[in-house]
């Protein structure tokens, strides 16, 4: 059997000081294999979103250890952080995040534009290709007050692909959409999940997506029940 892409060992996560500290995360222990879809839902406050940025190293556990690819991102600077969430991960938020005066496809590429190894027409197909993955390559000179909600989602899943990172982190991805457009999103990530081999994890609050997961982690009060 493969061996874990994600793992948290022991991990807590304390916001606060003395009377005023609240455990978001309590006792989390956790492994995630290769190309599995993972979906993690529970009430609003329980930990869920905290849960994904701890993992993700957008933020750093309290104690305990995560490890990315093996690699224990616990102990890697902040400096030098950004470069392995460059190499492994990729994020898509609620909040699109898209810069309003680049078009779609410009929004993809400048994940692109700080690297020299990459020449820039290899930049540009790369952008192409994972335009086209999410069906938004007809659009691709269209800008951010042009496109629907969901246009907007599919650019920001683009954007998070287009270094072929073999994890995708999903923090409540379809919340700023209505029904049946967060539907298609998620079908467009659980194909991404199939056809690349990626790893998803998927935080949501929404009980009619976990269906798209191949499995289903439930959490209450800081812990995974």
């Amino acid at each position: 059997m493969a061996n874990p892409i994600i793992q948290a060992q022991e991990v807590n996560k304390e916001y606060g000081r003395g009377k005023k500290t609240v455990a978001a995360l309590k006792d989390i222990n956790l492994e995630i294999f290769p190309g599995e879809f993972v979906a993690v839902v529970g009430p609003s406050g329980c930990g869920k979103s905290t849960l994904l940025h701890v993992l993700s190293g957008l933020e750093a556990p309290t104690s305990g250890r995560v490890l990315i690819d093996g690699v224990d991102v616990t102990l890697i600077s902040e400096r030098d952080m950004p470069k392995v969430r460059a190499q492994k991960i990729g994020f898509v938020f609620q909040a699109f995040l898209l810069i309003e005066d680049l078009t779609a496809f410009e929004n993809v590429e400048a994940v692109l534009w700080p690297s020299k190894e990459i020449p820039k027409e290899k930049q540009e197909a790369m952008a192409l290709e994972v335009l086209r993955d999410v069906d938004m390559l007809e659009r691709k000179d269209h800008f951010p007050r042009q496109m629907s909600g969901g246009e907007q989602q599919r650019v920001a899943i683009a954007r998070a692909l287009v270094n072929n990172p073999p994890i995708l982190f999903c923090d409540e991805p379809t919340g700023n959409l209505d029904s049946k457009t967060g539907e298609n999103i998620l079908k467009i990530i659980a194909r991404l999940n199939k056809e690349r081999k990626m790893t998803v994890v998927l935080v949501t609050h929404n009980e009619d997506l976990v269906k798209y997961a191949k499995r289903v982690l439930r959490m209450k009060d800081g812990r995974i029940t």
